[in-house]
């Protein structure tokens, strides 16, 4: 029998592929995120290409109240989940600080921390309870460099990193892993989302290089969940083998 996932952020990009890729694998997922259409739509998927079963909860991860009573709303059989993924995220203009928009930085802080941490309270006492389970926080090389017009995105990241290490110091006793990925350039909807929608800027993004795809990085975060019991990827950095880091590119 397949392990239960638990996913937010599943209707686009690394959710999506991770949601996939676990599917695919034999396991079985609970896909969330606020549009419920695109989850119905990849749950139809799933199902219709694996042999495994997806659950759709359809909630703004921003709001406490909507995390919690969905993750209670679980019924029975999808309660005993082995591996959270918290990858809902997104980074909201790219701006230098003092012409953000203080509205994008909300978002960010309400999304990128606030739901992380809402998800993760309402999940652990899960985990706790069976002694067991796998906690996998996605940030972003912008959690290991500041760059210009980065700020609050940067920030929300470092704090994911940091809230990551605070979990694991206080899991150990627990048996429960945590691990953080840290991507880098990847093309998916995030560039799009970043700048509001302006194409040729968010083409522009990933001139000249090829970057991660959401599916690079789906494989990478189940091949953290296949190690033995006692082995735990604490902090794993991905880039394309064009990117050094947060500054540096090989473009063509």
């Amino acid at each position: 029998m397949g392990r239960i996932i638990f996913i937010s952020g599943a209707s686009s990009g690394f959710g999506k592929a991770i949601a996939e890729k676990f599917a695919e694998s034999g396991d079985n997922v609970i896909i969330t995120g606020r549009r419920k259409d695109r989850l119905e739509k990849l749950k139809k998927d799933i199902e219709s290409r694996t042999q495994s079963k997806a659950l759709v909860l359809a909630f703004d991860i921003q709001n406490r109240k909507s995390v919690f009573e969905a993750v209670a709303s679980l019924p029975p059989e999808w309660r005993d989940i082995d591996v959270l993924v918290n990858n809902a995220g997104l980074a909201a203009g790219r701006d230098h600080f003092h012409d953000a928009d203080m509205e994008d930085w909300e978002k960010m802080i309400d999304t990128n921390i606030k739901g992380l941490l809402y998800l993760s309270k309402a999940v652990t006492p899960i985990m706790l309870a069976r002694k067991s389970g796998h906690i996998i926080n996605i940030g972003s090389t912008a959690a290991k460099e500041v760059y210009e017009k980065g700020n609050v995105y940067c920030a929300t990241k470092s704090a994911v990193d940091s809230i990551s290490q605070s979990m694991r110091i206080d899991m150990l006793q627990h048996g429960i892993k945590v691990s953080t990925v840290h991507p880098g350039a990847a093309e998916t909807e995030f560039s799009m989302v970043r700048l509001k929608g302006d194409q040729a800027k968010a083409k522009a993004v990933y001139e000249g290089f090829k970057p991660l795809s959401a599916e690079d990085v789906a494989q990478v975060v189940y091949f953290c969940t296949t190690l033995p019991s006692h082995v735990c990827i604490n902090d794993l950095v991905i880039t394309a083998t064009a990117q050094a880091n947060s500054f540096y590119f090989h473009r063509i």
